[in-house]
């Protein structure tokens, strides 16, 4: 039984990746699981990705690089303003600019960094370093 779609998504992909595969089979498809994987594909974590239709829902078929140690989505989705950055990079990410925050604004599905940069907050999705 499927509770959290991106959670399943991404432990998928992160045991394919420490069993070394070079693609994953991410099942069912969703537009938040394909933003997420497009910022995780903008920070070359992932090589590639793309939607196939199986009738069901679609899946996604991603191309890895070898790049992930880890990746997780956040439980509860907590709130973040846009000056509580360091702090959750700090809870979340091992080191300073190492790894990404993905969170979810008014702007879309974005990472830390370009939150930052729009001077936007939002709530916490996943990270992956």
């Amino acid at each position: 039984m499927l509770n959290d779609p991106l959670a399943d998504a991404l432990s998928a992909i992160k045991n394919a990746e420490r069993i070394g595969k070079r693609e994953c089979i991410v099942k069912p498809a969703s537009k938040l699981i394909g933003r997420v994987l497009k910022v995780m594909q903008k920070y070359e974590y992932v090589e590639a990705f793309e939607w196939i239709d199986n009738g069901k829902g679609g899946i996604f078929k991603v191309k890895l690089k070898g790049n992930i140690n880890d990746c997780n989505v956040i439980k509860p989705r907590y709130s973040i303003k846009r000056d509580e950055f360091e702090k959750w990079e700090a809870r979340y990410l091992p080191a300073e600019n190492f790894g990404v925050l993905i969170l979810s604004t008014n702007e879309g599905v974005l990472s830390q960094y370009e939150a930052k940069e729009k001077g936007i907050g939002g709530r916490l999705l996943a990270y992956v370093y």
